[in-house]
């Protein structure tokens, strides 16, 4: 960490170093930045014309300064093979930020490799194959063969359930439509692989199926609409923490032009304080529901709202279906999706029986619709933004409780409108571009169940690491380890054997029920522990990569530095597999087979986006992509004129709908009634065990800490996982601040470091999501809905001291979350 490095002073930037265009690769935000480069021996100076910035710096500058960067903005990289700075500061004319920085983004630079100054050594880079009882740095061929010939042992044409895959699906760090396409083009263009999963869920599904089938996609806003709605409407989610500058820079202006909050959450988060703050605590209404209920609570608001009269009967008359039941309820379709009446009908939900069901006050339900679609007192029709996450989406009932979402905007025309919408606030950022996945079919294979219970032989893994973020890990980790362990041993026992009889003996141990496993990552992941093979990728500023943030704008990263040894982009990482491939299965003279190989010749990704993305959207090229710098352009691209690829500011403003597919352009209601926690085994759990274990982000621990495990910034502030906890709940315990836990039920075990809470409620805890040293995952059991989307949230167990407060942990500050200001 820079703080830690002795730093004492910072170069100043030379008028004449490089300068790149950067969006952060950490959450959906995607703020803007610009990176600066020069060589090692060399510096600005403090006269206008000798700095990167034209001021002079012999004098004091402004509070807010573009000149200024802070320590951890600065790294020494590699860059063509040189020395050279690196500075990553915010951009200030980004309109995503307004050279706003987090405690993420603005930790880039010191977060890349450096020789140096001994950053980030734990990334990979050298392909690694088992041998002689370790892992052993290879070469690209050598590695990537040895994975063709075995994979080619258990794939035919037309038939590769044998193979197991887990991808991102996501843009930002590891994916990009580069890398998306890279590898679905190998696994559902090549080949129809259909047993796969997600980076951070056991299937290959969708997360908001329900709003899909409505018509809606999920991310069909602008954030300027914060800025201009009467309510902001927050559902399972906590945007100060996990999308810092979309509530700083578009939330807040919106909350103190006059903009009223609704906050439905279990916990008293730091966004309800910062809420608080901007507008007003009596402009800020918290729901804190039961865990698990907000399809009554959204239910009871759509009815009253539609027994009011509340709603845009010109928006439902024209944009909606109407004629009853358009799809009815199946094994691919949770609820039925119709029309507003026959919702209407089956949503029906009273304020009191609502109130009874989810914990509330039946006056602060009413308080809640009226804020959202009660008209002014001219008439006229209330402007309100919906914006919800992980707390809904990996909760209760999740295709019903989006539904429900989706009714209310429906509802009342807040789709297509400024000031509306009701979208995702998401994870990371996005850059999906794949062939079709169809064929998979709905619901999807449940991955890793089917992986559990013996099912697949050769398994790719690519940017994914579910000893950390999967339900029933501690069953998922035990198997995955007794498989790979023998096939380990079998690569031991034929030391020194020809390549053909080492396959050989890798594939008698897979039919003995053993399996192969092949770890694409840029670090030595947990799950890439039981690898057989382990591939170098590079990320977001070793390549050129394209995603697009929360609001669908698109931008292209520029390489600034050189990726770590032989690390390289995942898209050709896909496509030298294939080139592998088709070689290997062309030798043994299947070569019908081998021709679906053919098409990976590319030499850059810029090659791959050319190959997919652009095939799709010919407007749209790297060149014009640079051109259009950190405020890029807004997905679909609609033209390119005057030099500017033009966009679409927000969706279904001319009111057809069109995510579903249906030719009529109506979008349809969902008819999710209430019916309790869906998920098997969830209300058995909340029977037997007496607290509630809610997880999720914090601000400076992301993902799953994937690079900030070696960052001594972040892990001197939370060394381990914290679990959250009421301050009576502690007592009973006999734990303090700083102890160890054993959080632990009758699906497994985990640990964590107590963090007492005053906020938090009696029997409610709240635990770190994805931490590599306390898996949440262990106590979370295997239910999911019908769709195969995990519930992650409504998990209940017991807790147990294990020790006091370690060096480690006692030092720390244990201060509220609830600050005051």
């Amino acid at each position: 960490m820079t703080y830690k490095r002795f730093t004492d002073r910072l170069p100043i930037i030379p008028a004449d170093a490089k300068e790149f265009n950067v969006t952060c690769h950490y959450c959906i935000v995607g703020c803007g930045y610009k990176a600066y480069t020069w060589p090692l021996n060399r510096q600005g100076g403090l006269a206008p014309a000798e700095n990167k910035f034209g001021v002079d710096l012999r004098e004091q500058q402004p509070l807010e300064t573009e000149a200024w960067y802070a320590p951890s903005m600065y790294n020494v990289v590699k860059q063509n093979g040189r020395d050279v700075h690196l500075v990553i500061k915010p951009d200030v004319n980004c309109v995503v930020n307004s050279g706003l920085g987090s405690v993420r983004g603005a930790r880039m630079a010191e977060n890349r490799r450096s020789d140096v100054t001994g950053t980030q050594q734990q990334r990979l880079t050298d392909p690694m194959v088992w041998r002689y009882g370790t892992w052993q740095p290879t070469t690209w061929d050598d590695a990537l063969d040895l994975v063709a010939r075995v994979t080619a042992r258990f794939i035919d044409m037309d038939n590769e359930d044998d193979l197991f895959v887990s991808m991102f699906d996501h843009g930002g760090s590891a994916g990009g439509y580069e890398n998306t396409w890279g590898t679905g083009k190998l696994y559902f263009g090549a080949m129809k692989v259909r047993n796969c999963r997600i980076h951070n869920r056991p299937a290959y599904n969708s997360e908001v199926h329900s709003s899909r089938d409505m018509g809606v996609d999920e991310l069909n806003y602008a954030y300027e609409d914060y800025t201009l709605t009467d309510t902001i409407m927050i559902v399972g989610a906590n945007p100060l923490e996990c999308q810092t500058n979309l509530f700083l820079n578009h939330m807040v202006p919106g909350l103190r032009n006059g903009a009223k909050a609704i906050i439905i959450d279990p916990r008293r988060t730091v966004t309800v304080r910062a809420c608080e703050e901007a507008a007003g605590a009596e402009n800020v209404l918290h729901l804190q529901p039961n865990s698990g209920t907000d399809l009554a609570l959204l239910n009871a608001m759509f009815t009253y709202i539609a027994d009011q009269g509340w709603v845009d009967r010109d928006f439902i008359a024209a944009s909606t279906f109407a004629d009853g039941i358009a799809v009815p309820e199946d094994s691919a379709h949770p609820a039925a999706l119709g029309s507003f009446d026959r919702a209407r009908e089956a949503c029906r939900m009273s304020i009191a029986e609502a109130a009874g069901i989810c914990g509330l006050a039946e006056a602060d339900i009413i308080k809640a619709a009226e804020w959202y679609a009660r008209p002014h007192e001219d008439g006229s029709r209330r402007k309100a933004v919906i914006a919800y996450e992980k707390g809904i989406i990996w909760g209760n009932d999740n295709y019903r409780t989006i539904g429900a979402l989706v009714n209310l905007a429906l509802a009342t025309g807040n789709i297509g409108r400024e000031g509306g919408g009701v979208c995702r606030l998401g994870g990371h950022q996005e850059g999906y571009f794949r062939p079709s996945d169809a064929f998979i079919g709905r619901p999807a294979p449940y991955f890793d169940q089917l992986l559990t219970s013996g099912r697949g032989r050769v398994h790719h893994i690519w940017a994914c690491d579910h000893y950390k973020t999967t339900l029933n890990a501690s069953v998922f980790k035990r198997e995955y380890n007794r498989r790979t362990n023998m096939v380990k041993e079998a690569m031991d026992s034929a030391a020194g054997a020809t390549r053909e009889e080492l396959v050989s003996a890798i594939e008698g141990a897979i039919r003995a029920g053993g399996l192969f496993s092949v770890n694409v990552d840029i670090i030595h992941s947990q799950i890439g522990q039981a690898a057989h093979v382990i591939l170098p990728a590079c990320e977001s500023g070793e390549m050129n990569l394209t995603s697009m943030n929360g609001e669908r704008r698109l931008r292209l990263v520029e390489r600034y530095m050189d990726p770590p040894g032989q690390a390289m982009p995942d898209c050709l990482i896909a496509a030298r597999l294939a080139n592998h491939l088709e070689r290997v299965l062309t030798e043994e003279g299947r070569t019908e087979y081998a021709a679906r190989f053919k098409g990976f010749d590319w030499q850059s990704e810029e090659d791959a986006f050319m190959d997919g993305y652009h095939q799709a959207n010919p407007e749209v090229t790297y060149e014009r992509l640079r051109a259009m710098g950190n405020n890029g352009v807004q997905e679909p691209v609609v033209g390119y004129k005057d030099g500017k690829l033009i966009g679409t500011v927000r969706l279904y403003a001319d009111g057809v709908f069109t995510r579903h597919g249906r030719a009529d352009g109506k979008a349809l209601f969902c008819l999710g009634g209430w019916r309790g926690l869906q998920a098997p085994g969830k209300a058995q759990q909340k029977a037997n065990y007496r607290f509630l274990i809610n997880n999720g982000r914090s601000n400076i621990n992301w993902q799953n800490w994937f690079l900030d495990q070696d960052n001594d910034f972040v892990i001197d502030r939370f060394p381990l996982p914290f679990l959250q906890i009421n301050p009576d709940d502690a007592a009973e315990l006999g734990v303090n601040n700083g102890d160890m836990v054993e959080v632990y039920n009758d699906v497994g075990a985990t640990q964590a470091m107590i963090y007492i809470e005053p906020t938090a409620r009696r029997n409610e805890t709240f635990m770190l999501f994805g931490a590599p040293s306390g898996t949440q995952g262990n106590v979370i059991n295997a239910g999911v809905n019908e769709l195969i989307l995990p519930n992650y949230k409504q998990t209940w167990a017991n807790i147990r001291k294990i020790a006091d407060a370690s060096p480690a942990t006692a030092p720390l500050s244990f201060k509220s979350w609830e600050v005051r200001l």
